[in-house]
């Protein structure tokens, strides 16, 4: 059992570039949890005293107004972490967090995560460069909510989501993460029936295709074209 928690964590950005003896200090360190499909990981009103980093499966950060309105932060897979920002500043989690299939969770309590800090400097390392990853992202979301039509709003999503969960081939790219219009209209600020009109748009003009598996397949132009359509 133990020796498959290192082989897990050996594969996770987190921890990349240490050695199987610094894995096997980590691995002491943690703990793992299956949660199924639509499971809440974390609740927003708790007070996070872990961090949970994704071995493999993925899970949908989310907050709800008061009228009972989603909005969609940001969806989360293998390798990727959260719950830390509750650890350094001390403050409640602003989102829930809930597994959109079969997920496996690492967690690691306060404690456990400053030992690791202060002890492994790679480990820190990795954090500040993820850090940095996200906060690149999070100013690509505020550009988003910024632009002027659907098209753009929606073209400048799949293009943020396939540098996360994109494979491209000779035939397009392949955004490897399962949306429904709902949640495309709640990342982009846009209604769902107006999602549906720019997808049923672009699925006649060939730029795009829905997959058996619900995965989203772009085609090998589909970035360069310009849309200037206003919906």
């Amino acid at each position: 059992m133990q020796q498959d928690k290192i082989d897990h964590l050996s594969h996770i950005e987190f921890f990349l570039s240490l050695t199987k003896e610094e894995l096997k200090e980590v691995a002491e360190k943690i703990h793992l949890k299956t949660y199924g499909r639509n499971q809440i990981i974390l609740f927003e009103e708790d007070t996070s005293a872990y961090m949970y980093i994704i071995i493999y499966g993925k899970v949908k950060v989310f907050q709800t107004s008061e009228d009972g309105k989603e909005s969609i932060i940001a969806f989360h897979g293998t390798g990727d972490f959260f719950g830390e920002m509750a650890l350094i500043d001390k403050a409640t989690v602003p989102a829930n967090v809930m597994a959109k299939e079969k997920s496996l969770i690492a967690i690691i309590s306060k404690d456990d995560f400053y030992d690791l800090l202060y002890s492994q400097r790679k480990i820190l390392d990795n954090l500040l460069q993820i850090l940095c990853g996200r906060l690149r992202r999070s100013w690509q979301k505020i550009h988003i909510l910024n632009l002027k039509t659907s098209y753009e709003r929606i073209k400048m999503l799949f293009h943020m989501l396939s540098e996360d969960h994109g494979t491209k081939n000779a035939k397009g790219t392949i955004l490897n993460i399962k949306l429904t219009h709902q949640d495309i209209a709640d990342m982009t600020g846009l209604t769902r029936e107006t999602v549906t009109r720019v997808i049923d748009r672009w699925k006649g003009e060939k730029a795009m295709s829905v997959l058996k598996n619900k995965y989203i397949h772009l085609s090998p132009n589909f970035f360069r074209k310009h849309y200037d359509n206003v919906i």
